[in-house]
């Protein structure tokens, strides 16, 4: 039976105050958790570094690119959570929202299940045609049949999370990663040099931790804000459409992302082992330094969906503003720390030749294309919120298509190594201004005509 203060909780709490407090609390409590989870990833490969094998580093990267093909997936499908249950939250319909949450949650497991079924028989095949070879092709192929049965826990952990911002509980939500990256960060060092399992050791504490991440965020979810109820036909039905109408075009944004890490990947595998275990760390560094804006396009999420489902298109607009002024600050901060420390981090990853040369010129030149990349963000997560979700599409494919590898190649084709990387930071340029202006247009004609978000 639901308490009061359960009842509170799906009140609608990002429909008064201030848009900006709202933005800066969710992103602050969504970026602690993910500087979290991506702090332990780099700390993942920097133990496997520490191994002397530059065949396992660059294995691992070859490996995250597949892997971050699934996370792209669950990543959609929570968008696709938040924006259906915020909106349920924001008209004032518990009951339903409470139903819709349990929709979402079969419909994540049955999706990432089936998906995790058809990659399996094909990693071999799907490592070799990224690029790698020989050993390291074998140890990529094997790390990922490790961790790859895994994938639905990952997802219905970020769908979990999803459900927990949706009600507005950044706090709640920042512990189901604290909690998967806490387990990891006690793991992975236990497991690789304590029990000498090497790369094995890294797969089961990543297993681990995703056992962590669904616990956690199951008892947020159902024990805390018994957010769930089962759903009857006729809420299941009407929830299925609207995860399709959002989570398919939120799916195929995400994907959009690791297709374009992956021709990145393929374009510097040209330059050996030392060059793609300089993008690994690179690829790795990213999420973590830029957390706050991958934190930023989930936090705003619930607070459009509830203002949308509440009619408030001033608040819409308002929400958009500030989320653009906290990626300038942001971006510009980072970019400035990465550049003063960029030889520091090459060091730590024992980087060498290419690798370092790799990691330096990004660090000091291609970070600032972030101010972009948050742009497209921000855009994004507005479109897949306020019904406009195949703009978020056609944006991410066009930016990991177009704006990546006729990039990555004229630049690896004119300077090499650096110039895959300075292609990858150019491309996005075009795609984060065009992402902004069609987002204000969006807002235009939801405030002149409300029924178009319907």
């Amino acid at each position: 039976m639901a308490t009061a203060s359960d009842s509170q909780n799906l009140n609608g709490k990002f429909l008064q105050g201030s848009t900006m407090r709202h933005v800066i609390n969710m992103t602050v409590t969504g970026s602690i958790g993910l500087i979290a989870v991506f702090l332990v990833d780099v700390l993942n490969l920097l133990y496997l570094s520490r191994l002397g094998q530059s065949e396992i580093t660059a294995a691992i990267g070859y490996a995250s690119t597949l892997l971050f093909f699934h996370t792209s997936i669950g990543i959609g499908l929570s968008i696709a959570t938040t924006a259906v249950v915020s909106r349920a939250v924001g008209s004032g319909d518990s009951r339903t929202a409470k139903m819709l949450a349990g929709s979402a949650l079969y419909l994540i497991t049955a999706v990432s299940g089936a998906l995790t079924l058809l990659t399996y028989p094909f990693l071999t095949q799907l490592m070799q045609l990224m690029g790698a070879h020989g050993e390291t092709a074998r140890l990529a192929a094997h790390f990922c049949a490790l961790v790859l049965p895994s994938v639905p826990l990952l997802a219905l952990g970020m769908g979990l999370s999803g459900l927990l911002r949706a009600v507005g509980d950044g706090k709640r939500a920042m512990y189901v990663t604290l909690g998967a990256a806490a387990a990891t960060a006690v793991l992975d060092p236990l497991f690789i040099f304590v029990f000498q399992w090497g790369l094995d050791g890294a797969a089961y504490a990543n297993i681990c931790a995703r056992l962590v991440l669904a616990g956690v965020g199951f008892f947020g979810v159902l024990r805390v804000h018994k957010l769930y109820a089962r759903p009857d036909a006729i809420v299941f039905e009407r929830g299925a459409k609207a995860f399709a109408s959002i989570g398919i075009p939120a799916i195929l944004t995400n994907v959009a992302t690791p297709v374009g890490n992956a021709a990145v990947t393929a374009a510097i595998a040209k330059y050996g082992d030392q060059a793609v275990a300089g993008w690994a760390v690179v690829s790795r560094l990213i999420p973590m330094a830029f957390a706050g804006l991958f934190a930023l396009s989930g936090a705003i999420g619930p607070i459009l969906g509830q203002n949308l489902g509440a009619k408030q298109f001033e608040r819409l607009r308002s929400t958009m503003r500030d989320s653009l002024q906290f990626t300038l600050i942001y971006v510009f901060v980072v970019w400035f720390l990465l550049a003063v420390s960029s030889h520091l981090i090459a060091r730590a990853f024992d980087a060498h030749g290419l690798g370092e040369d790799v990691i330096v010129f990004f660090c000091i030149f291609v970070a600032g294309s972030f101010l972009f990349n948050g742009s497209l963000f921000v855009a994004n997560a507005a479109f897949n919120n306020l019904g406009y979700p195949l703009y978020s599409t056609m944006l991410n494919w066009g930016r990991s298509t177009i704006g990546v590898i006729p990039f990555v190649w004229l630049g690896g084709l004119w300077f090499g190594a650096r110039g895959v990387i300075a292609g990858y930071g150019l491309g996005v340029i075009l795609f984060g201004v065009a992402g902004v202006i069609l987002c204000f247009r969006v807002l235009d004609r939801l405030e002149v005509a409300p029924q178009a978000s319907h």
